[in-house]
């Protein structure tokens, strides 16, 4: 037992939605609205050290939020999107509710291990209430549980007034790594693979869904908001350097179209820009072959393009235990090829290694507690390692910058809800203006270094 163990917390659960101002397409899916969960934590330690619900004299309490991106964590044609959304909201109240009924006490990473063992339970029991004919997906169960997560974490860190990513060594952690990790990882802590302090500024990835418009000529209904319409405006407006760009992986002229059509654009904005991108296939890919006719086709017809991807990301099915044929040694041989949909913990990883991945894509919402540790893993074994989104807003986006800054090896920063979602901003753009609107291709991630998770909710 440690002075600054968690002995007592209390949770608070609440959402929001908002609108999408144009849509967003992705692995063959059309997503135009999101909803939020918001945690609010109260805590305090074993030496007395404390926050509350509303905010204790002078210090705001915890706060996690998550944006629910179910057409991503659970694709299931079967059942609607509200229907899946009112899922992973009662799993949200549900964990919450184990949460505070567990007595656990201790760092925020072990009280939240300590909870991760008991929700397939929980999900399993909520699947037979709603009469599901097939089981919750981990990556939803992630995600239900997410804003919590981070909720404790800020709560925690808050009350002790320090970075939380301050708090990751012996002195405030019970275990080593290999009470996680497994014995290779016995004698390491977190802080060896995270940094107390973030980097002071970060290159920003913009997404380029497939529906976006490269050009004028592409735009088929304008939002008319005042916004760019366009990648090209896009780039002009903000100094973008690094893009993602989403494929159809079942269409490879599309595809080669596609790459060919953004890296003509971002040359002709910025001819002298060293621009970067990644691939995002959302696992529609049949197998690598289709990657590396891609990457063939690309030297071939626009070797530039291809010396400026980066790195690939999924491209074919998830569910990698059920594919084993599905490897990826021969494009991993050219590119790092990251998992992003099949990373759902530990065994998924090493999974995924021994078939050729390369490299782990990090997201906030699979829980600030899986994050960390997979880091952890990724840097240990050498692998490439990026932070990525999920359409992130507000509090969400602040949170996955701030991971994202504290990792010593991640290059850049993912953030698309400014293109798609600039209202789930507002609130907080005031006090963190550079972080939602980008003039030179890269956020101020100094700015991230207040106590907790590295941010503080607006005072309205």
């Amino acid at each position: 037992m440690l002075p600054s163990d968690i002995v007592r917390f209390d949770l608070n659960l609440t959402s929001e939605s908002y609108r999408y101002r144009v849509p967003i397409k992705f692995g063959g899916r059309v997503v135009e609205d999101v909803t939020v969960l918001n945690v609010e934590a109260a805590c305090e330690t074993r030496d007395g050290h404390r926050v509350d619900l509303q905010g204790g004299p002078g210090l705001a309490s915890g706060w996690g939020s998550m944006t629910m991106g179910i057409a991503w964590a659970w694709p299931d044609p079967d059942l609607s999107d509200d229907r899946r959304m009112a899922i992973v909201r009662h799993l949200a109240e549900r964990f919450l509710a184990d949460f505070l009924a567990s007595g656990d006490s201790g760092h925020p990473l072990e009280i939240c291990h300590l909870q991760s063992g008991r929700r397939r339970q929980i999900a399993d029991e909520a699947a037979e209430q709603f009469n599901l004919s097939r089981p919750i997906p981990d990556l939803a169960i992630l995600l239900a549980a997410s804003p919590i997560e981070s909720a404790l974490f800020d709560a925690h860190a808050k009350a002790l007034q320090a970075s939380a990513f301050a708090l990751l060594g012996p002195e405030h952690l019970n275990h080593d790594l290999s009470e996680y990790l497994g014995p290779d990882y016995r004698g390491l802590y977190l802080d060896r693979f995270v940094s107390a302090k973030p980097k002071p500024r970060m290159p920003l990835y913009h997404l380029v869904g497939a529906l976006d418009p490269l050009e004028t000529a592409d735009v088929s209904k304008p939002a008319g908001d005042g916004l760019p319409e366009t990648l090209r405006e896009w780039i002009v407006r903000d100094g973008l350097t690094h893009l993602k760009i989403k494929l159809a992986g079942d269409d490879a002229d599309w595809d080669l179209a596609r790459v060919i059509g953004v890296d003509r654009t971002a040359s002709d904005v910025a001819p002298d820009r060293d621009f970067a991108y990644s691939l995002d296939f959302n696992e529609r890919c049949e197998n690598e072959s289709y990657v590396l006719e891609l990457l063939d086709r690309l030297q071939a017809d626009r070797p530039a393009a291809l010396r400026r991807i980066q790195y690939i990301e999924q491209p074919t099915h998830r569910d990698l235990a059920a594919h084993p044929q599905n490897t990826m040694h021969r494009v991993s041989a050219r590119l790092p090829v990251v998992i992003d949909e099949s990373l759902a913990g530990l065994p998924s990883l090493r999974l995924a290694v021994e078939q050729g991945y390369s490299g782990v894509a990090l997201k906030a919402c699979k829980g600030h507690a899986e994050a960390l540790l997979m880091a952890a893993v990724a840097q240990h074994d050498g692998l490439f390692l990026c932070v990525q989104d999920l359409t992130c807003i507000g509090a969400s986006l602040l949170h996955s910058a701030s991971l994202a800054a504290h990792i010593p090896t991640v290059a850049a920063i993912e953030s698309n809800g400014r293109q798609y979602c600039p209202e789930g901003n507002a609130a907080w753009e005031p006090a963190y203006p550079g972080m939602f609107t980008v003039t030179d291709g890269t956020l101020p991630t100094a700015c991230l270094d207040s106590p907790g998770l590295g941010y503080a909710r607006p005072l309205n």
